[in-house]
């Protein structure tokens, strides 16, 4: 169901923080036309912590229209409180969404039981298929593969967003799963081993900025051709580093505004990208051979 390049899209906001909601549906345009499989709209990279429910709505039927049924939309709906979690993904049922993207509860740590738990009341009662989200290095807790594959017995949970580093993980989930999860890197940089591991995509920050060369390297190692990807991969590297030398998203939302897609909107407690790092993302950037306006 869930496979191929997708980004993790940013949220475009004016200079003030309010919402560019043209700019999102522009974006979404630009990822149709480059082969992007998905759009996630309001997930870590779309600053999820700070968008109210109302704005997710909002987003989410933008970015719905200007898809036009011709990719998919997933919505970020996860909370480190499992009701919250269930309204903010009735909301992206409301308004359409295909799947949500639930991260693991944050900061209260819970017990696998518990992340068992709360994704099997997300699944039950949110309306939406459900791609489980585990990226440790953010929340404080992992989902361990044996919780993931007790997991992959509940109905209406279908994917999991895998953002431990490597392709050992995609290994050994594939082994416990089989087939019944579609695995998704959450993790550029490795992306390409996670795929030629036997992964089905990844949910990408790179490709905000760098979409036609994601969808080709995704495209060659979903497809088994390990030289092919490694040669598209190896033009991807410097974004995959550079891209992360500040807390994302604050690096790709300079690096787009660069390319004249959006306006330099982040919202507080993010900042700007520092200047030291200009050079290194820019350069990283001409490497993919990405656009820069003057």
């Amino acid at each position: 169901m869930f496979g191929g390049s997708i980004v993790a899209i940013v949220t475009p906001m004016h200079a003030d923080g309010v919402l560019d909601l043209p700019a999102l549906g522009r974006l979404v345009e630009w990822h149709v036309e480059a082969g992007t499989a998905a759009v996630v709209v309001a997930g870590t990279t779309g600053e999820s912590p700070c968008i109210a429910p109302d704005e997710l709505d909002a987003m989410l039927r933008v970015a719905l229209e200007a898809a036009a049924g011709r990719i998919g939309v997933i919505a970020g709906t996860g909370s480190n409180a499992t009701a919250h979690a269930i309204e903010l993904t009735r909301i992206a049922a409301a308004a359409g969404a295909g799947a949500a993207l639930v991260v693991t509860p944050y900061y209260n740590k819970p017990t696998q039981e518990g992340l068992y738990r709360h994704y099997e009341a997300v699944a039950r009662e949110g309306g939406l298929p459900v791609i489980l989200y585990n990226v440790p290095g953010r929340t404080a807790v992992d989902l361990l593969p044996e919780t993931t594959a007790r997991l992959a017995e509940v109905t209406g949970v279908v994917a999991i967003k895998e953002a431990v580093p490597g392709p050992e993980r995609a290994r050994r989930l594939r082994a416990l799963c089989g087939d019944r999860l579609d695995l998704l890197s959450g993790d550029d940089a490795t992306a390409m081993d996670f795929l030629l591991a036997g992964g089905d995509g990844v949910i990408s920050v790179t490709a905000n900025v760098a979409p036609r060369l994601m969808h080709g390297m995704a495209e060659a190692a979903c497809h088994d051709e390990p030289r092919k990807a490694a040669a598209l991969n190896e033009r991807l590297a410097g974004l995959h580093r550079a891209l992360f030398v500040e807390p994302n998203p604050i690096p790709v939302k300079w690096a787009l505004t660069r390319m004249g897609l959006i306006e330099a909107g982040i919202r507080l407690p993010l900042t700007p990208l520092d200047p030291a790092h200009y050079d290194e993302v820019r350069a990283a950037m001409l490497r993919a051979g990405v656009e820069i306006k003057p």
